[in-house]
């Protein structure tokens, strides 16, 4: 199957065989023996920026009480790819999971959403299987109580906010990039709002990135102007 092609290789040096591409990185040390490095499959490029999912995972297995944890990116909504973090162990707050991670990490390395399992699902031969790991439920990236907007500004922004982060409901308390927002989608909000008449910029999203603040910020520039 493909599997199987993909992971078992023809042999270049003896012209006939097979060689299995284990997916490790290692290095000839002077002595001739074997380090292993890194997994190869561990590196990934999201929106044109280098992840290490390894230093993730390593970072997330450090709070309290998770036991195992994995992250990958997904792409359940097409063109949307996110980074989703599994952990086991016990439950714990979405927000202090970002929390944590945001302390030691750029913020392009955080995942947008977090699920907890009883258990990693494995392979028969005991490894992980990324395969099995159970596409998110993406009502989870709510972390916050649900408040509904407040004016015509805010209205808009939430209305704006579902249809480029795909959220059926947007409050005035949610937060763009808790919510799976990223550079390149607070780009093409800007674009909608001026094409609706609002004036507002990127970089006032990234200081107030919640939607109540984003839109008082906005309404000012609009004073001023």
């Amino acid at each position: 199957d493909d599997l199987t092609a993909e992971r078992f290789l023809a042999d270049p040096f003896t012209g006939n065989g097979r060689l299995y591409k284990t997916g490790d990185l290692v290095r000839y040390l002077a002595d001739g023996n074997l380090e292993y490095v890194r997994r190869n499959d561990d590196q990934v490029k999201l929106r044109g920026l280098r992840i290490e999912l390894g230093e993730i995972q390593a970072r997330l297995g450090e709070f309290a009480h998770i036991e195992e944890a994995t992250v990958l990116v997904r792409e359940d909504v097409p063109g949307d790819k996110r980074l989703v973090a599994y952990y086991t162990g016990v439950p714990a707050e979405t927000e202090a999971l970002r929390a944590h991670l945001l302390a030691q990490l750029p913020d392009y390395m955080v995942p947008q959403l977090f699920v907890h399992l009883e258990a990693l699902p494995l392979s028969p031969n005991g490894k992980l299987d990324r395969k099995a790991l159970p596409a998110p439920d993406l009502a989870t990236l709510r972390v916050r109580a649900y408040e509904a907007p407040v004016g015509d500004t805010e209205m808009a922004l939430a209305r704006l906010w579902g249809e480029l982060l795909n959220v059926e409901q947007v409050g005035r308390h949610d937060h763009f990039f808790e919510l799976g927002g990223h550079s390149l989608l607070a780009v093409s909000l800007i674009g909608r709002l001026r094409q609706e008449g609002i004036d507002a910029n990127v970089k006032a999203l990234f200081e107030q990135p919640t939607l109540w603040e984003y839109a008082e910020i906005t309404e000012r520039m609009e004073m001023v102007l």
